[in-house]
């Protein structure tokens, strides 16, 4: 396996590309083209996941997938160790500069494709929480005039074949609704601060809050989309997703949704490879992985 770490930008040493690429045996399947997984981990923009990066990498990677994670801009340039005694922010972090760490990882996939011998006609991206975010603005925005005017290179570059999404955040206007009636302080504080990180404030207009929610923008040019989440999240509510399965439905782009009925959110793999604490262990909810691949590898034929 070919691992390695790639700066996606040149003045950043932060936003990085990590490649998982399967060895080209001499011995079976020779120079064969393999289908490519973007992780992008979630992290409420403060940070990315460790445990939404490469242990999910290395799942996809045991199935066949070459795997990218991609470490984006992010609010807090160190991990975030105590809410009370928070890193200098990275001003840089707004939206929708994430999506352009996504759009160049996805440029330099597509010109590395023939030596890491990556099908360009089979690259998912698959995201968690904030990642799903940006997973799903790909898929919304990947045509868009924005990406355009910032690479003035072929939009099919940035077009994923399929998204996959963990507990997405989609609708910030849903979420602006829904924690306003929220008591619990640490919700409260712990979007306050993610708000500045993707808006640049604590409190955007409705405005900001439209552009940024990719439910506003499916067409039926989005590509196929694998939903899951859990119906009792209380930090990224399952209305986000059931509203995002609903504009696929409406513009009639093939997708496949699961709620399961009890679940935290972050959960991950679902299992010991990810766990951080017990609750992160759900036997229920960790078919979502083997549910996902069947998926893709109906979308891949």
């Amino acid at each position: 396996m070919l691992i390695e770490k790639i700066q996606v930008w040149d003045d950043s040493e932060t936003v990085t590309l990590h490649t998982y690429i399967l060895h080209n045996s001499m011995e079976f399947q020779k120079d064969q083209l393999r289908p490519a997984v973007v992780i992008c981990p979630g992290g409420g923009y403060l940070g990315t996941s460790d445990r939404e990066a490469e242990p999910v990498a290395m799942r996809f990677a045991s199935l066949g997938y070459h795997t990218f994670v991609l470490r984006y801009t992010t609010y807090f340039k160190e991990k975030v160790q105590d809410f009370n005694n928070l890193p200098t922010p990275n001003e840089k972090s707004a939206y929708p500069q994430p999506l352009f760490d996504l759009a160049k990882a996805m440029i330099i996939i597509r010109e590395n494709a023939s030596k890491w011998l990556v099908d360009t006609n089979k690259i998912a991206v698959c995201g968690f929480s904030a990642g799903a975010h940006l997973s799903a603005s790909m898929g919304v925005h990947w045509n868009s005039e924005l990406l355009n005017e910032k690479f003035q290179v072929d939009q099919d570059v940035f077009k994923p074949n399929a998204v996959i999404l963990g507990y997405p955040l989609v609708d910030y206007q849903l979420m602006k609704e829904k924690v306003e009636t929220v008591a619990n302080e640490f919700i409260k504080g712990f979007w306050e601060i993610s708000g500045k990180a993707v808006f640049g404030t604590p409190n955007p207009n409705d405005e900001q809050l439209s552009e940024a929610s990719p439910v506003n923008y499916v067409s039926s040019q989005t590509p196929p989309t694998f939903i899951w989440h859990t119906a009792d999240d209380d930090l990224v509510y399952a209305e986000n997703s059931l509203r995002f399965a609903t504009m696929l439905a409406k513009h009639k782009v093939p997708y496949e949704l699961h709620v399961f009925e009890s679940g935290v959110h972050g959960l991950s793999l679902c299992d010991e490879t990810t766990a951080g604490e017990p609750s992160h262990l759900n036997p229920e909810c960790k078919v979502w992985f083997d549910l996902a691949d069947n998926w893709l590898k109906k979308h891949f034929r």
